[in-house]
């Protein structure tokens, strides 16, 4: 297992992120402990969570389980400090949160408090907004996304707002680092100029969509990644499982993921199987499991801080966990290229 660095923090995390949606829902309690007690044994130092958790479906019945299930861990095996612990506050829109209002000042600050609770902390190491208040193009919203209808002043001042509560929460130490997720290149770079000229703390990550089926933030994101030391944390490597092949010709595997929600958040349709097919094909040239494979690509990318991975069996953690072993060949890179050429976005 590999470690980086977190942005320009001092917090190093391993370069496989344990995901943690599917416990709540798809998985027990007794999963989740299991799951992060093969995980630590495999280096694994870095778990991602969010006040919204469990996913699949996202339900206000058992909104906060998986933290619960995160801090009954930690509670029964003392290792909070072995652990680089993330969690996220929601955007707007989710009326069961707070009345939906978003990330804001009073708001980030009932989140932080009514996660410590759950988690049985006193503190966490990332604290991300889930998604932004203006709106964004994230979540299959990007063939109709439409930033013009956005207010400035009052998009600036919110985030001004969010960095002045997360500055007075570290100050406080019940956070260490600050991160964003679902953002764009012009959200990210706002919030590190407001950082600057206001003293306060730096984005450290970013947490977006990447997998060999959705590559956006190879161009501008990628960029910025650079310039910025703004690593991705990459969430959906295998494109909600599609990559798996286990959706192919139509099928829905009882208890997966498109056996609940139908579409995946809209990437289960036609234009992406062509795609996954020759993914599939370039594995089964190589002899490798096609999860391994795209989770290996991942991880091959230069601007990647961490690759979070879910998993709702023993069987598939192993495989993904595994796959920080394998480096892929000039070769196979080569063969994954030409099919990002033909099928560059079908998500």
């Amino acid at each position: 297992m590999k470690y980086n660095s977190l942005g320009r923090t001092e917090i190093s995390v391993s370069e496989i992120c344990l995901g943690t949606m599917t416990w709540g829902s798809q998985n027990s309690e007794a999963d989740a402990h299991a799951q992060m007690d093969y995980a630590v044994e495999k280096g694994v130092n870095f778990f991602d969570t969010a006040e919204l958790y469990p996913t699949t479906p996202v339900s206000a019945a058992t909104q906060g389980w998986t933290e619960d299930y995160i801090g009954s861990w930690f509670e029964k095996t003392g290792k909070r400090g072995d652990i680089v612990l993330a969690t996220k506050v929601a955007g707007r829109g989710r009326d069961y949160l707070r009345g939906g209002e978003g990330a804001d000042a009073k708001n980030i600050r009932l989140a932080v408090e009514a996660s410590l609770t759950r988690l049985k902390t006193d503190y966490v190491d990332l604290y991300q907004i889930h998604w932004p208040n203006r709106g964004h193009f994230h979540f299959r919203q990007n063939w109709s996304y439409n930033p013009f209808t956005q207010d400035r002043d009052k998009a600036v001042a919110n985030m001004l707002d969010i960095l002045e509560t997360l500055g007075a929460l570290v100050k406080e130490g019940k956070i260490r680092a600050i991160g964003l997720s679902n953002e764009t290149t012009w959200g990210i770079q706002k919030y590190l100029t407001l950082s600057e000229q206001k003293s306060l703390p730096r984005v450290a990550s970013v947490q977006n969509e990447y997998n060999l089926l959705y590559r956006h933030f190879d161009l501008d994101l990628a960029e910025l990644s650079h310039h910025e030391d703004v690593g991705l944390l990459a969430y959906s490597p295998l494109a909600g499982g599609i990559l798996t092949g286990k959706y192919v010709d139509g099928g829905r595997p009882k208890g997966s993921r498109g056996s609940i929600n139908h579409d995946i958040g809209g990437r289960l349709q036609p234009l992406q199987e062509p795609a996954t097919k020759a993914y599939l094909e370039i594995a089964a040239t190589y002899g490798l499991d096609p999860a391994a494979m795209a989770l290996a690509f991942c991880l091959s990318r230069p601007f990647m801080a961490s690759v979070i991975i879910g998993a709702t069996s023993m069987e598939q953690l192993k495989i993904d966990i595994g796959a920080a072993d394998i480096a892929l060949s000039n070769e196979l890179l080569a063969e994954i290229a030409k099919v990002h050429r033909q099928y560059p976005l079908t998500l």
